[in-house]
């Protein structure tokens, strides 16, 4: 059985993500991982909160004691992460956060895949990073 950590996994799209892997890979455990701030719901969860091949867990990416824990714990062979602080204006106001989460945070899950040998790190974005596509 593939053991995945989501990291953001409450959010809009790693929600969905979880519900599509769960749905359609019945040979995945999840371990859903998200610090439920302003982009994170629990409602999100609705339907698979409480599915056998999921386990949700609040905390933080930044916190890389609870990350080097958790793959060790469910022997996660995957990190998918979806936690990122990713709205501009945002960053604006409060650029310390932004700092932590996306680079600090960004770096527990990569220290934690590489240290462990995990087999895969993929890092997901949205498009707010980009920037607009003109008029």
């Amino acid at each position: 059985m593939r053991k995945i950590l989501v990291t953001g996994g409450a959010g809009f799209i790693g929600s969905n993500f979880v519900r599509m892997m769960l749905s359609e890979h019945p040979d995945c455990f999840i371990v859903n991982l998200d610090k439920l701030t302003y982009a994170g719901n629990l409602e999100n969860l609705a339907g698979f909160e409480n599915h056998p091949n999921h386990k949700f867990i609040k905390g933080d990416i930044c916190d890389g004691a609870l990350v080097e824990k958790i793959v060790e714990q469910y022997q996660v062979d995957t990190i998918i992460n979806f936690a990122a602080e990713s709205h501009v204006d945002r960053s604006i106001t409060g650029p310390k956060v932004f700092i932590e989460t996306n680079v600090t945070g960004t770096l527990n899950l990569l220290e934690a895949a590489r240290d462990k040998k995990l087999e895969r790190f993929i890092q997901v974005s949205t498009d707010e990073v980009y920037g607009s596509l003109g008029p």
